[in-house]
């Protein structure tokens, strides 16, 4: 009883420490370190200034309003649920696109089915590369 205690309180660290003059902060820190299921929040909220955060890719507005989280998204309002729910998926598959090495990885995989396709036995990867932005053909006016 006592392991499963003390298991369940290492679960319980704090992950998010707010600024303790920042009553938005402490508030978002209150709901991520308590939050049930610490996989889905992959994404932290790295705080810019008082109720500013970078979410990812995004700079977000962060208010606390009747003690509920809002989040701005355009040109109205979500509740961090919803908002963890819409754009974690988003900003995760971005994170992933940016990684170098899944996209070497991935590169090598098409080349060596590419090339088996083709009846070739020996594959060399190459390093991955931007494809050069095609030209536009100028309008006459």
């Amino acid at each position: 009883m006592l392991k499963s205690y003390i298991i369940d309180l290492k679960a319980r660290i704090s992950v998010y420490i707010p600024q303790k003059s920042d009553p938005t902060d402490k508030k978002l820190a209150e709901y991520i370190n308590n939050y049930p299921d610490r996989q889905k929040l992959k994404i932290m909220f790295l705080r810019e200034s008082e109720g500013v955060y970078e979410f990812g890719s995004r700079r977000v507005m962060v208010k606390v309003e009747r003690d509920k989280i809002q989040i701005k998204v355009g040109g109205g309002y979500l509740s961090i649920d919803e908002f963890l729910d819409q754009y974690t998926p988003v900003e995760l598959e971005k994170l992933e696109r940016r990684d170098p090495l899944k996209r070497f990885t991935e590169r090598v995989a098409v080349q060596k089915v590419i090339a088996s396709q083709a009846g070739h036995n020996e594959v060399r990867p190459e390093s991955p590369s931007k494809s050069p932005a095609k030209k536009k053909k100028k309008q006459p006016i």
